[in-house]
């Protein structure tokens, strides 16, 4: 049993059903890329499997979602001969759409990692609601214990080509236990760069058509 969660109560959670479970979070390096980590974080899920034994990998939200190692993981166990099968979980996109009441059925749902979309700059149709992740980390391109977003104001200049700056949004964290709120700060686009922590994920409503 190996595991990726950001908090110790969760990792207490699961090192009470297998008292031999491992954490990866070990892998990161201080100041070193990320893929660096997920390499080896695929890798550490692999080796067991090679030794032919049942492996389970557990991450926190979707294991699909913004989760690289998962893939890599699965991919390559595939490729080697292996059953590997990933099982759904909730996002932070699914528990946004419960607490803030959206319907992407409405006015469609555009959703991009931060740092991608300042890097790719996509057209974007601001009368459909937007959702971008990670941007309390924007622009970080390495590992940190402490709370980096080297271009959020970059990415605050960008979105206000696009949007009006008193257009209104939504700064949000997911509640990762039950019976605990989640965080939902309403912002104006050009407040934005006081509102954010490193689990944030942004929601820009639609403008009116």
């Amino acid at each position: 049993m190996l595991y990726l969660v950001p908090d110790h109560v969760s990792a207490t959670g699961i090192e009470a059903l297998n008292p031999r479970a491992q954490s990866l979070h070990g892998l990161y390096e201080e100041g070193a890329p990320h893929r660096a980590a997920y390499e080896r974080m695929a890798e550490a899920i692999l080796a067991p499997v090679r030794s032919g034994k049942r492996v389970c990998a557990a991450f926190y939200g979707h294991p699909g979602v913004f989760v690289l190692p998962s893939h890599d993981a699965i991919s390559r166990a595939r490729a080697e001969g292996f059953d590997a099968t990933m099982l759904p979980g909730v996002s932070a996109e699914d528990c946004l759409v419960a607490d803030l009441g959206m319907d992407p059925a409405t006015h469609g749902l555009q959703s991009y990692e931060a740092s991608d979309f300042l890097r790719r700059r996509p057209v974007i149709e601001p009368t459909t609601a937007l959702v971008l992740w990670q941007i309390g980390v924007v622009g970080a391109r390495t590992h940190s214990a402490n709370a980096l977003a080297p271009a959020l104001g970059e990415l605050v200049e960008l979105l206000l080509e696009r949007y009006p700056a008193s257009h209104g949004a939504v700064v949000y964290v997911a509640s990762s236990y039950p019976g605990v709120p989640p965080l939902v700060r309403a912002v104006r686009l050009d407040e934005l760069g006081g509102a954010v922590t490193p689990a944030s994920t942004l929601y820009v409503p639609p403008v009116p058509r």
